[in-house]
């Protein structure tokens, strides 16, 4: 183990109140490192708190084992949330977190991160090692071995398998970081899986159970994707959430249903190397990562707000499973109902969508791609003619490279780039920025039917100062408000 100490943004008494009351909200946003056990845990471990001066504060899993400390078995410390200042803070640290979740170290490499953010490989690495405690190999490292977990303990595929769905480039690498992160062989671990009934699913398939911090109302998440289901692409039925995913190495679809605690989620994959971008892209779509309890006690001290806070505790931002969906779903539907927009959309998806291998009960399409969108949509799309124009403009943008839609942007880069496009205005802007970069802050204050909802609480949205950084929640705080009273 190294010398590492407890960072000085991370407080000491703070994080070890929360690990002696036991506190879940705070798993994901630190670690416990033990120097005498050589053991990191989550601040909720259920195991005797050791004493303060046998322990320091970690902010991510990849410092813990770059630090040479092993996950604790009991409280399975990489199974957590992520934090949630990955979404409140914009600096190069928190955009490269966000790209390597998404497994672009093992698609690209490091060189190819640090380039997509506008760094070198050597600044990229210092920053990250000085700002999270490991560089960029150890925290995709850290990521493909709990993606390897997952896959050892809830599949039956073979273990040469899982080495190269997980990212590893050797099975000597696989096996070496599975018995240093957890202090046991594949197989044992495996082993383990087995005693439990009904743990395995199918090559190809997982089952998994995605954690979340609580509180988390569903009534709002559900109404948001129910409402904007397109057919052959979603469904929508008692509270199940099904859907095509179109991910780096191949396609997929998923169902999720949101259980007190976590979210059940099935996935079915035409490549397992997509396991960990299709994890963290689930988790952005249902916002799984905030920290419900600070928004609410925020927003909850305005008496305008209290009452929707009330009603509606731990509201998500929903977020997106692809950049370029989101944008053109986003021009299809300006200023048209969503029924009129899913309309339209299903047409489209129907003309242009490709087929996909893992196909649910109604769900068998993917979205376009910008190409097909580019090439064909004028053929496909109907209304005004500016409008159709425009939409297929910028799909032609987004598939030369012109338009960069991932999540390690900046918004001031992401929003600029978006509104120099023909038929983009701030309204668009705003929305998919808020979306794709899961930006807590932004308040769509140009929205008819959030002014509403802020008529209807009587708030002055000139006035909105004092909501930072948590505007956007605000935002599906006031669209809830006007919808429920129509």
């Amino acid at each position: 183990m190294t010398t590492a100490t407890t960072p000085p943004y991370l407080d000491f008494e703070r994080c070890f109140h929360a690990v002696s009351s036991r506190d879940s909200r705070f798993d994901g946003q630190f670690f416990t490192a033990v120097r005498t056990t050589g053991i990191y845990c989550r601040p909720s471990c259920p195991a005797r708190v050791p004493n303060p001066e046998n322990i320091i504060f970690l902010p991510t899993a990849a410092a813990a084992q770059h630090g040479g400390y092993r996950a604790c078995l009991r409280c399975a410390p990489d199974a957590v949330p992520g934090s949630p200042l990955w979404n409140t803070r914009s600096d190069l640290a928190s955009r490269a977190m966000r790209l390597i979740a998404d497994g672009a170290v093992e698609r690209g490499g490091v060189g190819s991160v640090a380039e997509t953010l506008g760094y070198s490989t050597r600044q990229l690495t210092r920053v990250l090692t000085d700002e999270l405690g490991a560089g960029p190999l150890a925290l995709a490292r850290a990521h493909r071995a709990h993606t390897a977990r997952l896959l050892i303990q809830t599949t039956r595929m073979p273990m040469s398998d899982i080495a190269f769905a997980a990212g590893f480039t050797s099975i000597r690498q696989f096996n070496d970081t599975i018995r240093e992160v957890f202090a046991m062989t594949p197989s044992r671990m495996r082993d383990d899986a087995e005693r439990r009934p009904n743990a395995f699913s199918t090559k190809g398939t997982v089952t998994l159970r995605l954690p979340y911090r609580t509180p988390l109302n569903p009534s709002w998440i559900d109404w948001f994707l129910s409402a904007h289901a397109v057919p052959s692409v979603e469904t929508w039925s008692d509270g199940s959430y099904a859907r095509s995913l179109r991910l780096p190495h191949g396609n997929g679809s998923v169902s999720l249903r949101i259980e007190p605690g976590f979210v059940s989620t099935d996935l079915s994959l035409a490549d397992m190397r997509d396991l960990a971008p299709a994890v963290s892209r689930i988790r952005h779509l249902l916002d799984l990562d905030a920290d419900p309890v600070a928004v609410d006690a925020a927003l909850g001290d305005d008496p305008q707000l209290a009452a929707a806070v009330a009603s509606t505790p731990g509201i998500r931002v929903p977020g997106n499973l692809d950049g370029t969906e989101l944008l053109l779903r986003t021009m299809i539907g300006q200023q048209i109902s969503l029924a009129a927009a899913a309309t339209h959309t299903a047409r489209l998806v129907d003309a242009l969508g490709e087929p996909i291998d893992t196909p649910h009960e109604g769900v068998t399409r993917l979205f376009p791609t910008a190409a097909a969108v580019a090439e064909h949509g004028h053929d496909v799309l109907t209304g005004p003619a500016r409008r159709v124009t425009a939409i297929v403009d910028v799909a032609r943008a987004i598939a030369d490279g012109d338009v960069n839609l991932h999540a390690g942007r900046t918004i001031g880069d992401l929003r600029a780039e978006l509104l120099a496009l023909r038929g983009i205005g701030p309204w668009t802007a705003d929305y998919v920025s808020m979306r794709l970069l899961a930006d807590p802050d932004i308040l769509l204050d140009t929205d008819l039917v959030l002014r509403q909802g802020a008529q209807r609480l009587g708030l002055d949205l000139r006035d909105c100062d004092r909501w930072a950084p948590w505007r956007s929640y605000v935002s599906m705080h006031l669209w809830r408000t006007a919808l429920v009273n129509r």
